[in-house]
């Protein structure tokens, strides 16, 4: 299980975001789920015919991850976020069957950088003999405490409470405030997935 954290928090009430309310200024709503994606340099895989060939004439496999999506049921004490992804691979020799045991993980990210969780599973891609071509569908799962990542009281109070024209702090955003923008950041969370690259992959995808 990942580590319990959270975020809870709504601005504006019930308004919807991006909408202006009757007092000035534009609303803004935060889910408690965590937003999900793909990490940025995993979500593509390339193996190789050769250990150490770097060259496309070696390249036996690619993967690709896509068509991420998330599923949060936010209810309760724990936020429980399903993540599916679909797996789509290529093959350049096609002469038999086979399967490919590709790597796969699920990580939270707190505050944009700091990942406090992660989890690697395994999916199985099928090739029929002379497909070139194989797909799998994927998914994990993580469970956030909600309480871990309230935000506390006196930092709502300063992000929703109605300022009025005239008012000593009207014009000042309170995410210029150093607390008020870390206390946010802490409470923003990720759930992403990718695949689980040694140090080579990662040097490819990052140089190719």
């Amino acid at each position: 299980m990942l580590v319990p954290v959270a975020l809870a928090l709504a601005l504006g009430g019930c308004a919807r975001t991006g909408e202006i309310d009757a007092s000035g200024g534009i609303t803004a709503v935060r889910s408690a789920c965590p937003v999900v994606g793909v990490a940025a340099g995993t979500g593509d895989i390339t193996l190789f015919k050769t250990p150490g060939a770097t060259d496309e004439k070696s390249i036996d496999v690619v993967a690709n991850m896509t068509n991420v999506r998330g599923n949060c049921a936010d209810a309760g004490a724990d936020i429980v976020t399903t993540v599916g992804f679909t797996v789509e691979a290529r093959r350049t020799d096609t002469a038999a069957a086979r399967d490919l045991i590709l790597p796969y993980y699920v990580a939270i990210v707190r505050g944009g950088t700091n990942v406090v969780a992660k989890r690697v599973g395994r999916v199985n891609v099928h090739f029929d003999a002379g497909q070139a071509r194989g797909q799998v569908a994927g998914e994990a799962s993580t469970t956030i405490s909600r309480a871990a990542a309230t935000l506390p009281d006196d930092v709502r109070e300063k992000l929703t409470r109605r300022r009025k024209a005239g008012d000593e702090d009207a014009a000042v955003d309170p995410l210029t405030q150093p607390e008020v923008r870390q206390a946010v950041a802490s409470a923003s969370f990720e759930a992403l997935v990718g695949f689980q690259l040694t140090d080579a992959q990662l040097r490819y995808n990052a140089t190719r």
